[in-house]
């Protein structure tokens, strides 16, 4: 089955950032197959690469990116809801004005057109969070 993911919350305000993140982990151990996670509203937090949780406690963005390292993983940010939390690649950055970028390795930043395709393209859209 191929699945798309939608994560809502933010890495560490909700559970629906590490259920997302399980349930991605456990469905591509299976076999299945993942086209998109789409970060949207406070899920683009997940994206930024400047989270520093203390050592004892889990890295859900180096979660991901690892996810997305070992499983090719298409892991895209919101631009509108990325512009609003400032997450911000090089792109965005020099549009914008800005003199750094944030984002974690294996993001990218896009539209909602990404999370339409990834509605189209896959026999299930899994959406965690409000």
């Amino acid at each position: 089955m191929k699945f798309s993911i939608q994560v809502n919350e933010g890495p560490y305000q909700h559970q629906a950032s590490d259920s997302a993140y399980q349930f991605t982990k456990a469905a591509l151990e299976k076999g299945h197959e993942c086209f998109r996670v789409f970060f949207y509203h406070d899920g683009v937090l997940n994206g930024t690469r400047l989270t520093t949780p203390p050592q004892d406690d889990r890295n859900i963005v180096n979660n991901w990116v690892e996810l997305a390292e070992k499983h090719d993983l298409d892991l895209v940010v919101c631009v509108a809801a990325a512009q609003r939390r400032g997450i911000v690649d090089e792109g965005e950055a020099e549009r914008n004005g800005k003199d750094a970028t944030n984002i974690a390795p294996r993001f990218r930043i896009s539209g909602l057109g990404q999370l339409v395709e990834a509605a189209i393209q896959s026999d299930r859209l899994v959406v965690f969070g409000d």
